[in-house]
């Protein structure tokens, strides 16, 4: 048995060492060939569009102006290399990154276990769930929801919240599953807001809009960087949420990995809990030796990356942010405090009051869609990424379930319901809280 200081650099936190194999060839694809073989830009985007794009956002340019939208541009611009770079190691080694960072000392144990706790801390709140119980709400009643509608508004989210569980259970690749959901999100959602902002936004916003990028303000003909009386809380949150961020991005690399981009292909994937079929997922990794033919082979997967990351996440996260962005303050006064869980519905109402009910229907359907994705893609990361840190980093689990490779045994699945269920149960706390502090304000 290997010693730490005998092991070589990967095993010295107490995984296992990087075995070897060969670099799988990549797919070469032409013409709509590419949508079979981009995927993990297209769920992170779908997963960005509801939480930054669609609530930080809104609140944030409707108090303070379009100019601060290249605070936008600069985060997802910074994402994007991030992104890049996090898959760059799973195509290298078929690891998830956060295998990764579980490599450094003292231990994968302690590292497993602090990452596991600083991502549930991060996404294991139903807040998107809860924005959308506000659209739907409005979808139906034409109104938005009042301190009265608490109990309607509490259980319309937690059947949200049900839903989202109950499509994660069924599936023969969760990977693939999480894919033409969003697909159908970025090519309707983003298509809707663009034929929107096309038929009411003037094209002064339009410019604005395009300027604000450049933190060019219109309105006053000069750089306006960061507005007077900025609330700094706010802007630090819209750079955060602007793209993904956080522990999200992080997630890039797992879903690459069930994509089998790469050495992702020796490590095996992560089947649905109902309809999976039995696949051997490895909890450490592979490396190739870089020769001639694995570096041509390398570049085939790189410029596949690149498109997942530059063509499909960048320019749809930049679309996402803008096109709501000239939505809300075409039809939202300047200096509206927008808060709680009626910003979705709030740009339908306005909408509504201006054109007429049908135009507020279909913008408040897009609003509820678009947060239920969110909520639906942010548990399956959530649920997916503990899951496998835990078992990835603590000897002391995988031999209590079973062995030391990760196989689709129901032992496995018994983990990652386990941890569905428990965030179920958190959810359901987490949507009574308002109601009992202010009464069920819901705008």
């Amino acid at each position: 048995m290997k010693t730490h200081s005998s092991a070589p650099p990967e095993a010295k936190s107490g995984l296992d060492a990087w075995g070897r194999a060969e670099l799988p060839v990549p797919p070469t694809p032409t013409g709509f060939g590419w949508l079979g073989v981009v995927g993990p830009g297209i769920i992170v985007l779908g997963a960005s569009i509801g939480s930054g794009e669609f609530l930080l956002g809104p609140a944030a340019f409707v108090r303070h102006g379009l100019s601060i939208l290249w605070v936008t541009l600069v985060a997802i611009i910074l994402q994007t290399i991030f992104n890049l770079e996090l898959m760059r190691y799973t195509l290298a080694t078929g690891e998830p990154v956060f295998t990764g960072f579980m490599r450094t000392r003292p231990s994968s144990t302690l590292w497993a276990w602090v990452y596991a706790i600083l991502y549930f801390l991060q996404v294991g709140w139903p807040a998107w769930a809860g924005t959308a119980a506000g659209a739907i709400f409005f979808l139906f009643e034409k109104r938005i929801a009042t301190a009265g509608d608490a109990s309607v508004v509490y259980g319309i989210g937690i059947a949200t919240f049900l839903a989202c569980v109950a499509i994660l259970l069924v599936g023969r690749r969760i990977e693939r599953t999480l894919e033409v959901l969003n697909w159908i999100l970025v090519i309707v959602g983003l298509g809707s807001f663009l034929a929107l902002a096309l038929l009411f936004v003037p094209s002064a916003t339009w410019f604005g809009g395009i300027a604000g990028l450049a933190g060019f303000s219109v309105e006053r003909g000069a750089f306006y960087f960061l507005p007077e009386s900025a609330n700094f809380f706010l802007l630090g949150a819209l750079v955060a949420y602007s793209g993904a961020g956080g522990a999200t991005n992080l997630t890039l690399s797992n879903w690459a990995r069930d994509k089998g981009y790469g050495m992702g292909q020796r490590t095996g994937y992560i089947p649905a809990a109902i309809g999976g079929q039995k696949v051997n997922l490895a909890h450490t990794g592979f490396t190739f030796t870089p020769d001639e033919s694995s570096m041509e082979r390398w570049r085939g997967w790189w410029r596949i990356v690149r498109a997942d990351q530059v063509g499909i996440f960048f320019c749809g996260a930049v679309l996402g942010m803008t096109l709501p962005a000239l939505l809300y303050v075409t039809f939202l006064p300047r200096g509206t405090e927008l808060q709680g869980l009626g910003i979705a519905a709030a740009l339908a109402n306005s909408i509504g009051q201006r054109v007429g009910p049908f135009t507020a229907g279909v913008v408040a359907f897009l609003g509820a869609w678009v947060l239920f994705k969110t909520q639906l893609d942010n548990l399956e990361a959530m649920t997916r990424s503990i899951t496998d840190i835990l078992w990835t980093g603590s000897h002391r689990i995988r031999a209590w379930r079973g062995g030391g490779c990760w196989c689709w045994r129901p032992q496995l699945r018994s983990w990652r319901l386990t941890v569905a269920c428990w965030s179920t149960g958190w959810s359901s706390r987490c949507f009574s809280w308002p109601w009992r502090r202010d009464g069920g304000g819901c705008s």
